[in-house]
This record gives structure tokens, sequence and C-alpha cells, in this order.
């Protein structure tokens, strides 16, 4: 099943804002969000790590919520489990964002029609190393 056109992933991809919060990304290269931030990164990103950790990763500084982050924040790209990410969907409206993105196998319909009644762009069980190349 598809939880986003692929208008929607394209304009988040290319249009939403190049600062990207990652949340739950941590230095741990054998995790997913390590590589999905690098693959960011590398596609002129600026990645922005959320973990409890608050851990400096890829160069850049991590907060411990979205929060804490002291600037605007584009897109939020969930690398959490569906029962946590629905609150972090609603922290990413709080703060401002202008799309949530939820990685491959993070589902949570009701966070989904939240954030986009709120206004936001929603992506949810993709991933953008996957679709970025595809542009």
């Amino acid at each position: 099943m598809s939880y986003a056109d692929d208008a929607t992933v394209r304009k988040v991809l290319t249009s939403s804002g190049d600062t990207w919060a990652v949340v739950g990304l941590s230095n741990n290269t054998a995790r997913a969000a390590y590589g999905v931030a690098r693959v960011l990164q590398r596609a002129g990103k600026r990645i922005v790590p959320v973990h409890p950790k608050a851990e400096t990763v890829l160069g850049e500084p991590g907060y411990a919520s979205l929060a804490e982050i002291p600037f605007p924040v584009d897109v939020v790209d969930v690398f959490v489990n569906s029962e946590l990410a629905g609150p972090v969907a609603d922290q990413a409206v709080a703060v401002g964002a202008k799309a949530v993105w939820f990685q491959l196998g993070v589902i949570d319909e009701a966070a989904c029609a939240r954030t986009r009644a709120a206004g936001l762009d929603m992506v949810m069980d993709r991933c953008p190393a996957i679709e970025l190349p595809l542009l």
C-alpha cells in the first residue's frame, strides 16, 4: 500500500526545504538512519540528529528533541518504532516543520491524518535514500 503519492514524495525531496531533522539518528553506523542521513547529506541536505543522547553525527550537532533545535526545521524524518512515531509527528507540527517522513516500516495512519490535517506534507513507509535516485 502506498501512503504518499509520487508528487508528494518529489515535493518533499525537492522543494520542502533542505534542513532535515533525523529522529533516531545516532553514531551507530550499522543503523539505517545513519546511512540515510549520509545520503541526504550528499544530496545537499543539512541533517540535524535528534536522539536522546544528543550526539554529534556526520559533523552535525545533535539535539535530544525536536523542541530543542534552535532554528527552523523543514522536514522531520522519523526512524523510530511505529508506536513512538505519532508523538514525533505531533512535535513536528508543533515546531512548524513543512513535512514529516516516516521511514520504511513506520506506519501510524492516525498520525498521518493528523499531520496532513495540520497542513503538512506527509510521506509514510518510504525511504528518501531509495526515492532520491529516482527523481
